[in-house]
């Protein structure tokens, strides 16, 4: 997966929808709720409100480990485990718009990074 593709939604249906408020579900379960989402071309992302299973902490998730969104229910799919969001680089909320701080977090979820899972091809 490139740099761009990595901060690129994958998923269509997701385009010009304001995901905000809806359900977070990793591979093993809920995560959270969005709290802010974006849609800028090579590096859209959401924050997430993981509320209590990270003890009020928010995460960073590049589009591109978004796997679906249901719009029916509300619901993102992400393709990572609770772990491997869990283990991701700490929430900066000074810095998550910069350019450093997203190549740290893209360093992790990209290819070779301890967070990297080849996208699930439907």
């Amino acid at each position: 997966m490139a740099t761009v593709e990595l901060w690129t939604f994958r998923t269509r249906s997701v385009l010009g929808m304001d995901i905000t408020g809806f359900t977070v579900e990793a591979i093993d379960g809920k995560i959270g709720k969005v709290d802010e989402a974006t849609q800028e071309a090579g590096g859209s992302y959401v924050v997430v409100d993981t509320g209590p299973w990270i003890f009020g902490k928010k995460v960073l998730l590049p589009a591109g480990v978004i796997q679906d969104v249901d719009l029916d229910t509300e619901t993102v799919f992400v393709n990572r485990t609770k772990d491997e969001i869990k283990s991701a680089p700490e929430f900066d909320e000074k810095r998550y718009r910069e350019e450093d701080y997203r190549n740290e977090v893209g360093g992790y979820y990209g290819p070779g990074g301890r967070g990297y899972r080849e996208p699930d091809v439907r």
